[in-house]
């Protein structure tokens, strides 16, 4: 939560107080997977989004504020499958890490969170994304993911 503060304090906000990061080359994210059973939530990143376009990924979004990790996630995901708090069962905080992506000159601050689910959703994806799967945690390797998002399963699943 320090560094959503130190960001909060320092970089400009649009005119309803969340945070801009347009001229920033840090930026707080959260990375939010759904699981149920042995099986992980992936979709694949449209070609509106400005980073990363084809690739898959799960739920991510960044922190527009100062919120818990849990709750900015939760937000995430209800924005971007419909699916709500009513269906998890148990919520999961890895360990936050940092990367930089030298092809885009970006530094990413990764909050990973998990949330066990107690039935497969009906997914209903927004504009970010053009498709999904449910896959088991091995297969993640076979994708073409975003950088690092094998980490941040890994810095949820070490939680549980």
């Amino acid at each position: 939560m320090n560094r959503v503060k130190e960001f909060d304090e320092k970089l400009p906000k649009f005119p309803d107080g969340r945070i801009d990061y347009r001229e920033s080359d840090t930026a707080l994210i959260v990375t939010a997977f759904l699981k149920f059973g042995n099986e992980i939530l992936l979709m694949k990143r449209s070609d509106k989004v400005a980073e990363y376009k084809g690739r898959w990924n799960t739920v991510a979004g960044y922190f527009d504020r100062m919120e818990p990790a849990g709750d900015r996630a939760l937000k995430e995901v209800k924005e971007e499958t419909g699916v709500t708090e009513d269906l998890v069962s148990a919520l999961v905080i890895g360990e936050v890490f940092e990367f930089t992506d030298e092809d885009i000159n970006k530094t990413w601050i990764v909050h990973p969170v998990l949330f066990e689910l107690t039935d497969k959703p009906e997914i209903k994806l927004d504009w970010e994304h053009t498709d999904y799967k449910w896959i088991g945690t091995e297969e993640l390797e076979d994708f073409d993911t975003v950088p690092k998002l094998d980490k941040s399963l890994e810095n949820t699943l070490q939680v549980l």
